[in-house]
């Protein structure tokens, strides 16, 4: 049987894809500069920038999942990822390899309404334009005929595990554990969709065991309607028997922020996904595969529970 790769091995995604993969009793392969031992997966330290460790990486593999999650860093972005996209591309044309590139969705831009497989690209970031090129590259490949691919979208994540990734996992519940307020960027009141890790993994497992899949785009399994961070912060606040208070970051603290830390700088060019409506369109896999997404409720308060009890981590 032919081996399931996942590169980005460690990360919050990849680690329950290798679950959700193994369950189904599918050989894994782990790929990571440092990658941990996990039952029932084999590991391979490899560095994806390099072509001839990415060669041996994905050689023998059936399927490769890109879930790779550099630094929050524009120009390590810019030299890292165009090289990560070529050289994945190529060994997989050697491996004879199908590739699914786990996305976000930057290269949209700001959107009025929802998003959806068909919303054309109109980057409002230098992230974001980045992202576009990549994507582009790969389906260009694909409109070729070089390459069998597939691009999975999710919108900004939330779950148990993701504490070091999470966006509301940093500003909700971490700061609830410790009795803080919880915080969150601009605008609390914004429709915003987050899409719950265990059903991103399940959906990448989905996508890769069907032959009619490929060579398109597919937005992963997000609740809908959209919830506002204030609602979110009130539910896990139940969840966890927290306060529900909150405070707002706006811009000029966060620039001011950014003066200090790199990441905080690297967040005020996104701050248009808070101040404004993000609203993530899942309906074509949720018809394609009867995928009914967990709802808000039941997602939250499993994460307040990880973080509670420690597990998932």
């Amino acid at each position: 049987m032919s081996i399931h790769t996942i590169l980005g091995a460690g990360g919050a995604i990849a680690d329950i894809l290798a679950k959700e993969l193994i369950s189904r009793g599918l050989p894994v392969r782990l790929v990571s500069r440092h990658p941990k031992e996990q039952p029932g997966a084999t590991i391979v330290a490899a560095d994806i920038t390099q072509p001839d460790q990415a060669l041996q990486a994905i050689s023998g593999s059936s399927v490769v999942y890109n879930c790779i999650g550099l630094k929050y860093d524009y120009y390590l972005w810019r030299e890292q990822w165009p090289r990560i996209m070529d050289n994945q591309i190529e060994a997989c044309k050697r491996a004879g390899a199908k590739l699914i590139f786990f996305d976000n969705v930057y290269m949209y831009g700001r959107v009025d309404g929802p998003m959806t497989e068909d919303t054309p690209y109109d980057p409002s970031s230098r992230k974001g334009d980045l992202r576009a090129r990549i994507a582009t590259k790969l389906m260009s490949e694909v409109r070729k005929g070089n390459i069998t691919a597939t691009i999975a979208r999710a919108a900004d994540f939330y779950g148990p595990g993701t504490n070091k990734t999470s966006v509301p996992d940093i500003l909700i519940f971490q700061r609830m554990l410790k009795d803080q307020p919880a915080q969150w960027l601009v605008n609390a009141h914004a429709g915003h969709s987050f899409t719950y890790t265990p059903d991103a993994a399940k959906a990448l497992a989905l996508l890769a065991t069907d032959d009619n899949s490929w060579n398109q785009v597919w937005h992963l399994p997000t609740a809908a309607p959209t919830i506002t961070a204030a609602e979110f912060i009130r539910q896990a606040a139940m969840a966890m028997g927290k306060s529900e208070r909150y405070k707002i970051m706006p811009k000029w603290m966060i620039r001011l922020g950014g003066v200090f830390d790199t990441t905080t700088a690297e967040l005020y060019e996104m701050l248009y996904q808070y101040a404004f409506d993000y609203h993530f369109d899942s309906t074509k896999f949720q018809i394609a595969y009867r995928f009914q997404p967990t709802s808000y409720e039941e997602g939250i308060k499993a994460t307040a529970n990880a973080h509670l009890h420690g597990t998932g981590f």
